[in-house]
């Protein structure tokens, strides 16, 4: 599932599009997780994308209207650019967002992702109940760590709920478990403020690293103008069980939590 940098890294490859007008938007298959909206096409024909930006995991297209398109890629889904007078289609098209001469193409072979149309972003239920941006201030030691004393949950399971803060996925959980010298399989409230400082610290860095390198590139996901993400070369533990851990030299461990693999390091991650 593309995380938060994937997202992002999507997202500033759209950012041209700002200022221009949305001639038209095909949906050729409306079956989405939740089935687009009746009268999308014509709701959102002719206007003008005010703004692009991100919210937790979904991508926000501001439209004249003061209307908003909503979009979350799922597990598998991502947003390709086509020039409007080459062959583009694909197996898995299914909604064309059409500019003057380019077009955003949104390709989700799972169809686990969505596309809605709302008026108020806040009031959202996508949205209005989603915790803090991991690179911004609202994410601190001293709010995480009150969060972490109401919770019997493990830390990985809670790092992950977006909730408690928004868009840290499978992959980045266990990459920021890891720098921060945390036993996933903790509890949340036994962490002590030091423990959540180290965290807050390590999810920080390691985002940021993973923006700054275009995501990460594990199966399918390439950014909307065909870039591949090069994080996976920096990844310490995440998909590399049985592999020599890059502090302690001992083996990288997998375990499942919540259904989800899970690596760390037995000997660094107490």
């Amino acid at each position: 599932m593309p995380e938060l940098p994937e997202v992002e890294t999507t997202l500033r490859a759209i950012k041209k599009f700002k200022g221009s007008v949305l001639k038209e938007a095909k949906v050729h298959n409306k079956n989405l997780r939740w089935p687009v909206i009746d009268g999308f096409e014509s709701s959102v024909k002719g206007q003008v994308v005010e703004n692009l930006a991100r919210r937790a995991k979904y991508i926000i297209f501001k439209l004249s209207n003061n209307k908003n398109i909503i979009l979350h890629l799922g597990m598998s889904g991502s947003l390709r650019i086509a020039n409007n007078n080459e062959n583009f289609f694909i197996k898995h098209d299914h909604i064309e967002l059409i500019f003057d001469d380019e077009r955003i193409i949104y390709n989700d072979p799972r169809r686990f992702g969505s596309m809605h149309l709302t008026a108020n972003i806040n009031k959202h239920k996508l949205i209005k109940n989603l915790g803090p941006e991991p690179l911004s201030e609202n994410f601190n030691a001293k709010d995480f760590y009150s969060a972490c004393n109401n919770s019997k949950t493990n830390i990985k399971s809670f790092l992950m709920n977006q909730k408690n803060v928004v868009g840290i996925g499978n992959i980045y959980a266990s990459e920021s478990l890891f720098l921060a010298k945390i036993n996933p399989s903790k509890n949340a409230n036994e962490l002590d403020l030091e423990a959540c400082k180290r965290l807050v610290a390590a999810g920080k860095k390691i985002l940021e690293q993973a923006i700054e390198v275009g995501g990460t590139t594990l199966k399918d996901f390439y950014s909307a103008d065909g870039s591949p993400g090069y994080f996976k070369f920096k990844l310490n533990v995440y998909g590399r069980e049985g592999e020599i851990c890059n502090n302690c030299k001992n083996s990288i461990h997998k375990i499942v939590i919540n259904q989800r693999a899970t690596f760390f390091c037995k000997n660094c991650q107490i």
